[in-house]
């Protein structure tokens, strides 16, 4: 794609807002969309963008759209809204976390209208995407990554093609695998320090230079150690996330007990009034396990 291409975004949560704002910087920005207009309205005045009233509208002023929002049906839906109003040839690249079969669909609508997709969600939290540093996983075609090379850039340090449509889904949902397990791991081994009578943050910082040492355990660690759980990955989300995988690890006819577990107790602390913090809120359950 040019340079000067006109990158649309639809999706202003947590994580859109900034890396829509790395698209502004990168000079690629032209127009926005969320379905709280106060959200889009914000990004216009720090940056000078349209305010599409709807996708429809968004989608005449683009070459290029990237969606991030939230649920399978949402995706399906604002596909149906591109279709019919993007040129032949423009390009959906889609960072929202859904099924790998979502993604699939959704090529297949927006290939019935010329339109090209890559299904790229995307790990590294609020902070990567304020920092634009985000691990990015592709699924698409070889050509039509390339293409989008422009846009990634600008979101992301870590950017991969994983194989067709769909391979970037499978991917995160390895990602939210691993992330439920590192999650259940450090929050359990951080309580049990704490029951020791261990100074936590020597803990982590002896631990984390080791054999055990994590991204998770050096950025979370020392918050959890003062009972703060401030946003980078919600509760709430994860959760979300890991029903998915569940689906696609029932085409296989298999459970996955981290998931299993992680997901029982998400339900807890969103019953508690905590699905709205970070996924470090799981301490909170384990220093349970002593007393606490």
């Amino acid at each position: 794609m040019p340079a000067n291409m006109k990158a649309g975004f639809i999706g202003l949560g947590a994580m859109g807002y900034p890396m829509a704002l790395n698209l502004h910087k990168a000079g690629l920005l032209t127009a926005v969309y969320n379905r709280s207009g106060a959200k889009a309205a914000a990004l216009a005045r720090e940056t000078g963008c349209v305010v599409a009233k709807d996708i429809s509208e968004l989608a005449r002023h683009c070459d290029a759209v990237v969606t991030c929002i939230t649920a399978d049906q949402d995706v399906l839906e604002v596909t149906d809204a591109l279709t019919g109003n993007l040129k032949q040839g423009a390009l959906v690249i889609d960072c929202s976390t859904v099924n790998a079969a979502t993604a699939r669909e959704t090529a297949s609508r927006l290939a019935k209208h010329g339109v090209e997709f890559l299904d790229c969600p995307v790990s590294g939290g609020t902070e990567g995407a304020k920092h634009g540093t985000l691990a990015i996983m592709c699924g698409g075609d070889p050509q039509t990554f390339q293409r989008a090379q422009p846009i990634l850039n600008a979101l992301g340090k870590r950017i991969v093609l994983m194989g067709p449509v769909g391979a970037g889904q499978a991917t995160k949902a390895v990602n939210q695998i691993a992330i439920a397990g590192i999650a259940q791991a450090v929050t359990e081994a951080l309580a049990f320090a704490e029951a020791e009578g261990l100074p936590l943050e020597k803990v982590i910082d002896v631990v984390g230079g080791g054999a055990a040492g994590s991204w998770f355990l050096s950025h979370r660690g020392p918050s959890m150690a003062e009972g703060r759980y401030p946003l980078g990955f919600k509760v709430g989300l994860h959760d979300k996330d890991l029903g998915i995988v569940q689906q696609m690890a029932a085409a296989h006819r298999v459970q996955l007990p981290v998931v299993e577990m992680t997901r029982l107790h998400y339900r807890r602390l969103q019953q508690d009034g905590h699905g709205d913090e970070d996924i470090s809120a799981l301490f909170r359950l384990k220093r349970r396990l002593f007393g606490h």
